[in-house]
C-alpha cells in the first residue's frame, strides 16, 4: 500500500468514527466533498495545511493522525 492509500484509509476511518459524511467534513474543513473523496481514494495528496484543517475537524492531533497513517502503511 502506498502512502496516499494509507492516508485515505485513515482519513475515512476517523471521519466515520466522528459520524461525519464527506460533505460535512468538507464543509467544516473548508474543502470540497469531491476533494475529500479523492483523498480517501488515494487519488490526491494533501498539503500540510489541509492535513491540519482535517485534524482540527476530526479532533485529533496531526502527529497522532500521521502515526495512524504510518501504522496503516506497515500492514
Amino acid at each position: 500500500m502506498d502512502v496516499s492509500a494509507a492516508f485515505g484509509k485513515t482519513l475515512r476511518k476517523y471521519r466515520i468514527k466522528k459520524d461525519l459524511t464527506q460533505e460535512e467534513l468538507g464543509l467544516d474543513a473548508g474543502l470540497r466533498r469531491t476533494f475529500i473523496s479523492s483523498l480517501e481514494l488515494g487519488q490526491k495528496q494533501p498539503s500540510l495545511q489541509t492535513i491540519q484543517k482535517l485534524c482540527l475537524v476530526l479532533d485529533i492531533s496531526m502527529s497522532k493522525f500521521l502515526q495512524a497513517v504510518e501504522k496503516e502503511l506497515q500492514k
